[in-house]
């Protein structure tokens, strides 16, 4: 390019006017920050109504900008408390959300400075910091020393990493034993994850379900079922759960380990919410065989009370996951040089990923793991608290003991839009936000707990809304 066309070329005015420092603006987030995170006890908020926020932001993007004051108060008065706060400690529905002061500062701290975490070349402390959380995690679940992970954005995103690897150890195995290439298959309970059914969709894989008497997968039911099956040359895996996540049950995990190993499969387990009830003492026996598995996902926006998205996927092997997810492309060379380097890109399908597991990590170091281990040991009470008090309820029946914080429990004489009603009215009077469940092909009540502030107030005024003289539509 000649001297005269250099010259000749015209940049955008104030190309750069969207990245410069807004005092203004950043002072007026940091304050509305500030009063949300002082929050004694988040509401549980409500529903929106899609035509009403259709209208709240038309026209709001347009080519010029807008006043970020008026942006932000849209969100306010018409977004805010439409979005259900899955970190109110009324929230008993899914799987709720409990996330320390700590960990949203940092995770402000990691958005704020674009931290990402995409190998050890890009962001070495990033990936030190996360790799120092996920040893812990490992430590609490006993797999060895050698092993290793990445945090992905959640549960479905592990299971699935992990048993695309799986799938692809199974096919090494049969090339190895110059056996054809055929459709896999892999073993799970009648009560898995609805996202390893997902997973074996996308990987091109079938499940073996075994059947559960109590929704727990137990050792006699899976060799029964095995036993019945012709042909077993095509298992690539066995997946066990550690805290169900519509009943909170911890399967049969020594049993599923012994199985894996007898017949050389990959033993995966889920613990995406379960998992973290290692942290209790009291309960850390029923975990016996967790330390075998060959991949374990965690998930620590779930139960270790770290934000949204962030899943910790654990290998017994990570280097078997890396020859399974490494992207090999020219310009990605440069981060592969060294063969011994664990890049978290190299763990599961991603390529590029924000430093998620870092917020985890600063709240593990700034509260201590004891503070995790009592605020685990409340909600185990207050779920045993709960389950007694329906016990006791003349007009409620218990439909199991509670394995770790998850109850499920039948009003007597309700049907579905009973159940309905009654969620739809908790929600309108910010009394809970509760959502019906199934068992076994029934309509029940479900309450899950997680947070540290859930008080037995709480939970006895919810329960005095089932009462017979009471409930009202």
């Amino acid at each position: 390019m000649t001297a005269e066309q250099t010259q000749a070329i015209r940049f955008p005015v104030d190309a750069d006017r969207m990245h410069r420092f807004d005092p203004e603006m950043t002072a007026m987030i940091l304050a509305y920050v500030e009063e949300r995170l002082a929050i004694v006890e988040t509401p549980v908020d409500g529903l929106g109504d899609r035509a009403v926020l259709e209208q709240a932001v038309a026209g709001l993007i347009g080519d010029d900008p807008r006043d970020a004051r008026e942006v932000l108060d849209i969100y306010v008065e018409h977004m805010a408390d439409t979005i259900l706060s899955a970190d109110s400690p009324r929230f008993f529905a899914f799987i709720p959300a409990a996330p320390t002061k700590a960990s949203l500062l940092f995770d402000m701290v990691v958005s704020a400075a674009s931290l990402q975490g995409c190998s050890w070349l890009e962001a070495a402390g990033a990936v030190i910091a996360e790799n120092q959380a996920l040893r812990v995690m490992a430590d609490i679940a006993g797999m060895p020393a050698s092993s290793g992970g990445v945090f992905v954005s959640g549960g479905s995103a592990g299971n699935l990493s992990a048993l695309v690897v799986a799938r692809d150890m199974a096919r090494r195995k049969r090339i190895e034993q110059g056996l054809p290439e055929i459709r896999l298959r892999v073993v799970v309970s009648d009560q898995a994850h609805s996202s390893i059914r997902s997973a074996l969709n996308i990987t091109g894989m079938d499940a073996l379900i075994v059947p559960t008497l109590d929704g727990r997968l137990e050792g006699q039911f899976l060799r029964e079922a095995l036993d019945e099956d012709p042909d077993l040359s095509d298992i690539a895996a066995i997946v066990a759960t550690c805290g169900t996540t519509n009943a909170g049950i911890i399967d049969d995990l020594v049993a599923a380990a012994d199985v894996a190993r007898e017949h050389d499969w990959w033993f995966h387990v889920d613990g995406a919410y379960g998992g973290a009830g290692m942290l209790s003492a009291g309960i850390r026996d029923r975990y016996l065989g967790v330390e075998r598995a060959d991949s374990l996902v965690m998930d620590p926006h779930k139960w270790w009370f770290a934000p949204f998205d962030s899943a910790a996927l654990l290998y017994r092997e990570p280097h078997l996951a890396k020859s399974v997810h490494t992207q090999d492309a020219a310009y990605l060379d440069v981060i592969h040089e060294d063969d011994d380097d664990f890049n978290p890109s190299d763990l599961a399908y991603h390529l590029t990923r924000r430093a998620r597991g870092m917020a985890l990590w600063f709240s593990m170091a700034v509260n201590g793991l004891n503070a995790y281990r009592d605020a685990v040991d409340h909600a185990l009470l207050m779920a045993t608290y709960a389950a007694d008090r329906i016990d006791e309820h003349p007009d409620l029946h218990l439909l199991r003991r509670p394995d770790l914080s998850v109850i499920l429990f039948r009003r007597v004489g309700w049907l579905h839009a009973d159940y309905e009603q009654w969620g739809q009215r908790l929600l309108r009077d910010q009394t809970a936000f509760v959502t019906h469940s199934a068992w076994r092909g029934e309509t029940v009540a479900r309450l899950v707990f997680l947070h540290p502030g859930t008080t037995t107030a709480m939970v006895d005024e919810v329960l005095a809304t089932l009462s017979s003289g009471n409930y009202r539509a």
